[in-house]
């Protein structure tokens, strides 16, 4: 027969044993709650500095940051700057955020693609038109692309985002093999494959690679594959404690239109989604030799015109997540085989 002291002992360890199980299945909740209690405060202190609003232009009006967010639209410009120039947007990604999902959809253009460049009132490089006008003539000229608009912008340059991924401790790339950038008018560089991280300068130097076969499709492929692979590191318990450092590394370098406030709002929606899964695509076309001998790359007008519908069905919050339409490689796959982060 067991004692009062032993009786009381058991019942203490079943107590223990309940409390981690549930702190283990609701370890997201749990991280919500640290994040607000902890973190939350400065993070929107130091996201202040990044907040710049676009002349001319009001962004999508939030009415309750803590309500969960219907689909928005984002432009994310990728910024080769150096030194004091303003630079070009080496990426150009039109992402699509369903927070209730979890979801994104992605739309790379390539650098070289060959558009109307809003406010020139003539064909150019749609890398052109971050140098020419800043965020807000890269924003129009892609709204123009894809005829629909879109509601905020953000953009890093390469100092903060090699940065960020040293701060991150590295992240995981598939690189199987070496790349070896050596033509004389590119920058040369070699990145080792098979290692298990990446530090900034690798991962900068793969998303940049250019010598192999595909060409800027490749590249804006390997742009994706870059995203998730942060999204993947940042994910994981262990980074949200870093949070506030990884916003101080990025400092200056970061700028965007959404207000501090609502970019936490969007993130911890992200976070407490059941799953966070990311489709991906680059618009299709032919790169050739064109005005004044410049490389250009062409789009292809119908699988422009398949991106467009996925955008608007996308941005529809009315339509559920397994009706919306995808990229036509995972519509092979099926989406039982779609990528989660």
């Amino acid at each position: 027969m067991l004692t009062r002291r032993r009786k009381w002992l058991i019942a203490a360890a079943s107590l223990i044993l309940i409390v981690v199980t549930m702190a283990y299945f609701n370890r997201t909740t749990l991280a919500m709650w640290g994040f607000d209690l902890l973190l939350s405060k400065e993070i929107e202190e130091s996201l202040e500095e990044s907040h710049q609003p676009l002349e001319g232009r009001e962004p999508k009006p939030v009415e309750n940051v803590e309500k969960p967010r219907e689909p928005f639209s984002l432009l994310l410009l990728g910024i080769d700057q150096r030194g004091k120039e303003r630079g070009r947007s080496d990426t150009m990604i039109y992402t699509i955020v369903r927070p209730k999902d979890g979801a994104m959809l992605m739309v790379s253009i390539p650098r070289d693609a060959d558009v109307e460049i809003v406010g020139r009132g003539k064909q150019d490089k749609i890398t052109h038109a971050y140098a020419f006008g800043g965020p807000k003539m890269a924003l129009e000229t892609v709204e123009k692309l894809f005829d629909t608009k879109i509601d905020y912008y953000a953009t890093i340059n390469f100092e903060g985002f090699r940065n960020v991924i040293d701060a991150m401790g590295g992240i995981a790339l598939p690189i199987t093999e070496d790349l070896v950038n050596k033509d004389p008018n590119h920058e040369k560089f070699v990145v080792k494959g098979g290692q298990d991280l990446y530090n900034g300068q690798d991962a900068l130097n793969y998303v940049r690679y250019r010598e192999d076969a595909g060409g800027d499709m490749s590249r804006t492929e390997r742009h994706q594959t870059f995203i998730q692979a942060m999204m993947d590191k940042a994910t994981t318990v262990g980074q949200w404690g870093k949070v506030p450092e990884l916003i101080e590394v990025m400092g200056s370098n970061f700028t965007t239109d959404l207000r501090p406030q609502e970019i936490i709002s969007i993130g911890k929606s992200m976070l407490q989604a059941k799953q966070r899964t990311l489709y991906s695509h680059t618009l299709k076309g032919e790169g050739k030799i064109g005005r004044g001998g410049a490389w250009l790359f062409q789009v292809d007008e119908a699988d422009l015109d398949k991106a467009r519908g996925w955008i608007a069905s996308w941005l529809d919050g009315s339509i559920p997540q397994r009706e919306l339409p995808l990229p036509d490689q995972y519509v092979r796959q099926g989406q039982s085989d779609s990528p989660a982060a």
